[in-house]
């Protein structure tokens, strides 16, 4: 299997088409990212602007709808189109989230939860070998956001992912706004969680805004909305990720109200700047 930190140590951005005629009047952010349901047609403009965006930067494929903790086998139509996907543009990452999304045939549009039991630690581990042999590289496994947690979990988060990780062999992708969210709407610490989570397989990282909204007790409950500026204590905590185990590809994730390139493009370069610093201190 081919590695998987291949991406440069710099800030990327989600492609969004909107942003098309502004993206090459500047320099070009450090790798594009784009999620794989969205690119799996034969053909067409969208596939010629991915190989004109391939040309001059690096590219990261993210899924969506792979469901790698599904209590059903993969869908196997999935993964041939996702093979076909990587062999045309030859990203230099893949990555997918620790999630489900499908039962009994539905799609089900969402990422839910799982509980971090060693049933599903097995299934989990299962599906991951069956991608990662299907398709000839190793993946990122992305932590959640989540908004429920389950009484008969067994271990931890961090404790299921590193399991995860020994065992399969993938890389993670660590989702910084993911554990803020997690952390306020369980009451964790996410400084305590980071200080767990298993750093040396960290290939890559996410930033991205969250949204508030009132819980059923009225009290806050944060959503991972990719719909606005990151959060200066999200920014806070992936300063201290950033210092510990030095530059990692770092997305900027803005996938709804998206805002104008220059507006996007300075979240990107706001985190450079820090990706920049790290560099020179080390």
């Amino acid at each position: 299997m081919s590695a998987p930190f291949t991406l440069p140590a710099r800030a990327g951005v989600g492609f969004k088409p909107q942003h098309w005629p502004d993206i090459f009047a500047g320099p070009l952010p450090g790798f594009f990212e784009v999620h794989a349901e969205n690119y799996m047609g034969d053909g067409g403009p969208a596939h010629r602007r991915l190989e004109r965006l391939h040309a001059d930067s690096a590219l990261s494929i993210h899924g969506v709808g792979l469901s790698i903790g599904g209590s059903a086998p993969l869908d196997t139509a999935h993964l041939a189109r996702l093979v076909r996907l990587c062999e045309r543009h030859a990203p230099e990452s893949f990555s997918e989230h620790l999630a489900w999304s499908t039962h009994e045939g539905v799609f089900l549009n969402d990422l839910l939860p799982l509980p971090y039991t060693r049933a599903t630690l097995d299934n989990v581990c299962r599906h991951i070998d069956q991608t990662q042999e299907t398709l000839r590289r190793r993946m990122l496994l992305e932590n959640p956001a989540t908004y429920v947690t389950f009484a008969n979990s067994e271990m931890s988060e961090t404790e299921f992912l590193a399991a995860v990780v020994a065992r399969t062999g993938c890389g993670l992708l660590l989702d910084v706004n993911n554990v803020f969210v997690s952390a306020q709407n369980h009451g964790f610490d996410p400084g305590e969680y980071l200080g767990d989570f298993p750093m040396h397989a960290v290939g890559e990282l996410h930033l991205a805004g969250h949204a508030t909204t009132p819980d059923a007790d009225g009290g806050a409950l944060l959503i991972d909305a990719h719909d606005r500026p990151v959060d200066d204590r999200v920014w806070a905590l992936y300063r201290d990720v950033i210092a510990r185990i030095g530059a990692r590809p770092t997305l900027i994730e803005w996938d709804n109200d998206v805002p104008d390139w220059a507006t996007l493009r300075a979240e990107a370069e706001r985190a450079d700047a820090i990706l920049t610093r790290e560099r020179a201190d080390a």
